[in-house]
């Protein structure tokens, strides 16, 4: 085959390639010049007389030629190809088949080498339609040769059989599915094909009659029938299969013991799509006991007579009409009157006609009487007549009686005289009444002593806990006192030379003081929170040593820093103490040694999480100590967070450990949750919000070197309600150069604020007299002075005068106790910023 240019290509393509629909179309509009083919009208005899046999034909085909196999394909086989058409056209076979061509590439070589194959529902993983898709095919190679014989190609005919696999892998998985089914139901199962032979049974077949597969298919099912009922079913079901109906017969049937029971066999005619027969699909139900007791029935009737006779309950049998037909001695003896008395009455005419205060009692309003017309049971409590004419409470129930055919026939009525039990359900009534009330007023009794209880063991906590804070107390205000007496001695006597030891001991107690009161306040949950962007990982990392100290060496600490943690928004030292807490609580839980897990890691909480943790939806990072300890019941973790609640022995501990950390966490606008399991340890997850900005940034330090000079006429206002505090930070202010201006409540403060003297910063406590706190204040003031900065001195404060610990721009924080340099250094770096 030679090749011609574009020009001939496009020029004599036509003509080469006649009909051929679509795919003829393509053949001739394609440019042939890149193709091994060549142009049309240079294809030798042999390919056009292959390409005419293929366009003529309405089965897939296609002509693979050529030694780079270039491929040709009829309309038929474009279904086939897919998207691949019509660039298929022309191309190399191995390109356009690649994912199929490790699978067909045998059968090709096959024809190549001159032998004809067949193969049938070929399984192959295609893609023609842009994604990997299972397919079958049928499909025969033929050697394609030319005048001289020589294999110059293959042809193929073949057929897509997808849909037809699908459909009987479907059709043998659903009858999979039936035999799974139907070899765990209750009862046995059998299917039979359109000739009557049995081709299967269920598992429960085998199992109750010892059958095998073998002995039981076909008709062989009828070997295990009683001989006595073999030949009546044998013809029963035939007789149905002939006439494809319906099928049902009893019969004995042997189990694998040799014992024979009574079995009904039931089936329905199985049709297909089309209406066409194909056996059945039937069921086995024992019904041995049912024809035991229609056996017994007979002598059961013959006997219930004398039951009925014999019973202490009374029984009336009403017709179709509701006329008496059956009354028992108990009967008669209940109303008065014999049966011949009642027979063929209305028995609502006889018993039940009057109410007791002498009104008619119309029978239309009888509720026994509805039983019948409603077909319903009735039940309930009626009043009868006597015959005597005395009055006399009832407890009946009325039942429709019904024929084989569910229709009501008649009532059976059961009376019984209950004036005793009335007579004791008053008695019991008047008993129950008095029990409640006795009950209630036990309970109030005991409500009353487990709270004088509660509050008992809260101010022996209380005690506890003061005792202890007044003995400290005591320690370091003696620090401090004598330190000072003996600084004043040492003065007055002109010696100089011990003034710093006796600084530096007071200062220690002071600062001693100090963190025992932050501790005091946390319990409380009212300290003021410092807020900063911390690293968590960093912080639980530098304490891991002090943890180590803390817990001893019989407890192994592991700790499990998560990658790329987001930094919080947190106040570090309340952190720390509370992590510190955390492990201590979990030391204790394992007196015989054990692990404690420190884990961080960040977390997204949705609506439905964050409501469960009672926090708003958003990013958050968690801090979790788990250790694997004794573990904690439903009704401690309840109460886990109350505050002096504690389940360590008197003198170990006063239950504020855990309600610290939970007023922290909830300060710093996050949560707390316990997850334990009792003698599997517990976890206590801390879940802080995400900070979002450079924590570099916000985590640089200030300079407490020596804070510079105030610059001419800077004034600040100081409000304080204690004097000592006044002077001591005016003092500072003066030696600074600043102009001071003291105010002792917040009104007075207000007063300058509002007035056009120069403040160039407000220092202020939180808590203040005079009705307006220190937060108060200072909105008050940036109401006319929108810049004013503001520095909040405070030992303690109410978490919404601070705004739970978040600041407005131009406002800061500084707890009492302060270091003079600190302050310092906070009114420079505030006034300048």
């Amino acid at each position: 085959m030679g090749h011609a240019d574009e020009g001939s290509a496009v020029r004599d393509g036509p003509a080469a390639v006649a009909g051929g629909g679509a795919t003829g179309a393509a053949m001739r509009a394609l440019d042939w010049s890149s193709s091994t083919l060549g142009p049309p009208q240079d294809w030798p005899q042999w390919l056009r007389a292959a390409v005419s046999l293929m366009q003529g034909s309405g089965f897939p085909m296609f002509v693979a030629a050529g030694s780079e196999l270039g491929f040709l394909y009829n309309d038929a086989y474009r279904d086939v190809l897919g998207s691949k058409h019509p660039a298929a056209m022309g191309a190399r076979f191995p390109d356009i088949w690649a994912e199929i061509w490790p699978d067909i590439a045998p059968f090709v070589a096959a024809a190549l080498a001159g032998e004809a194959t067949w193969v049938e529902n070929l399984p192959l993983v295609m893609n023609r339609h842009g994604y990997d898709e299972e397919t079958w095919f049928t499909f025969s190679y033929a050697p394609l040769r030319d005048e001289a014989g020589a294999v110059v190609g293959l042809f193929c005919t073949c057929t897509e059989t997808t849909a037809r696999m699908r459909a009987e892998t479907a059709l043998r998985e659903s009858e999979a599915r039936f035999r799974n089914m139907a070899d765990h139901a209750p009862v046995m199962m059998w299917m039979a094909g359109p000739d009557g032979a049995c081709t299967y049974l269920n598992r429960r077949w085998y199992d109750y009659t010892g059958q095998s597969e073998a002995d039981g298919l076909g008709l062989g099912w009828l070997d295990a029938v009683h001989p006595d009922d073999r030949e009546a079913s044998g013809r029963a079901f035939l007789d149905a299969n002939a006439r494809h109906g319906a099928f049902r017969v009893e019969y004995r049937l042997r189990g694998a013991d040799g014992r024979y029971r009574w079995f009904i066999d039931a089936a329905q005619p199985r049709l297909g799509a089309d209406g066409g027969f194909h056996g059945y699909i039937g069921s086995v139900t024992d019904i041995h006991d049912r024809k035991a007791a229609e056996e017994r029935l007979v002598e059961t009737t013959r006997r219930l007579d004398a039951i009925l006779n014999n019973t202490s309950q009374a029984i009336f049998l009403m017709d179709d009409r509701q006329h008496c037909s059956y009354m028992n001695r108990a009967a008669e003896t209940l109303t008065g009157y014999a049966l011949e008395e009642t027979e063929g009455r209305t028995l609502h005419d006889v018993v039940h006609h009057t109410r007791p205060d002498g009104s008619p009692y119309p029978l239309c309003e009888c509720p026994i009487d509805q039983a019948f017309p409603e077909n319903e049971r009735e039940q309930g409590e009626e009043v009868f007549v006597h015959k005597d004419g005395s009055f006399y409470p009832v407890g009946f129930t009325a039942s429709p009686i019904r024929n084989e055919r569910g229709e009501p026939i008649g009532t059976v009525i059961e009376a019984r005289n209950i004036e005793e039990e009335l007579r004791a359900k008053a008695a019991l009534e008047a008993f129950n009444a008095t029990l409640e009330r006795r009950v209630e007023e036990e309970a109030a009794q005991r409500a009353k002593v487990e709270e004088a209880l509660r509050q008992s063991q809260k101010m022996e906590a209380v005690g506890q806990l003061t005792g202890g804070i007044a003995h400290d107390f005591n320690n370091l205000l003696t620090g401090i006192s004598g330190s000072l007496e003996l600084l004043q001695t040492r003065m007055s006597q002109g010696r100089m030379t011990d003034l710093d030891r006796y600084m530096t001991a007071a200062q220690g107690a002071a600062k001693r003081a100090a963190a025992l009161t932050h501790r005091l306040l946390a319990f409380s949950r009212r300290q003021t929170l410092d807020p900063k962007p911390t690293d968590v990982n960093a912080l639980v990392h530098g304490m891991e040593e002090l943890v180590r100290r803390t817990v001893g060496p019989s407890i192994h600490i592991e700790v499990v820093g998560s990658a790329g943690l987001w930094p919080a928004l947190v106040d570090p030292g309340q952190l720390e103490n509370g992590l510190l807490n955390l492990c201590i609580n979990a030391r204790d839980a394992m007196p015989d040694g054990g692990r404690i897990t420190i884990e961080t890691a960040n977390r997204w909480l949705d609506d439905r999480t964050a409501r469960e943790r009672d926090l708003p939806h958003g990013q958050y990072l968690s801090l979790c100590v788990t250790d694997t300890g004794t573990g904690m019941t439903p009704e401690v973790i309840a109460k886990a967070f109350d505050p002096f609640f504690t389940t360590k022995p008197i003198g170990q501990g006063t239950g504020l450990g855990l309600s610290m950390v939970y007023g922290f966490a909830r300060q710093s606008g996050g949560q707390v949750r316990i997850y334990s399991e009792v003698g599997q340890g517990t976890t206590v997850c801390l879940y802080l919000p995400r900070f979002h900005g450079d924590i570099s940034a916000a985590s640089a330090m200030p300079d407490l070197a020596p804070a510079p000079r105030a610059e001419q006429g800077e004034t600040v206002l100081v409000i304080d309600d204690e004097p000592s505090v006044r002077m001591l930070v005016t003092e500072v202010l003066e030696d600074l150069g600043y102009l001071a201006i003291e105010a002792g409540d917040g009104p007075s403060g207000l007063k300058v604020l509002q007035s056009d003297a120069r403040v160039d910063l407000l220092i202020t406590d939180v808590g203040l007299p005079g009705g307006m706190n220190g937060r108060q204040v200072a909105d008050a003031a940036r109401e006319t002075r929108p810049g004013l900065k503001v520095l909040f001195i405070t030992g303690y404060a109410e978490n919404a005068a601070v705004g739970n610990g978040y600041l407005d721009d131009g406002m800061q924080v500084l707890t009492k106790p302060f270091v003079i340099e600190a302050l310092a250094s906070r009114i420079r770096d505030m006034i300048e910023a």
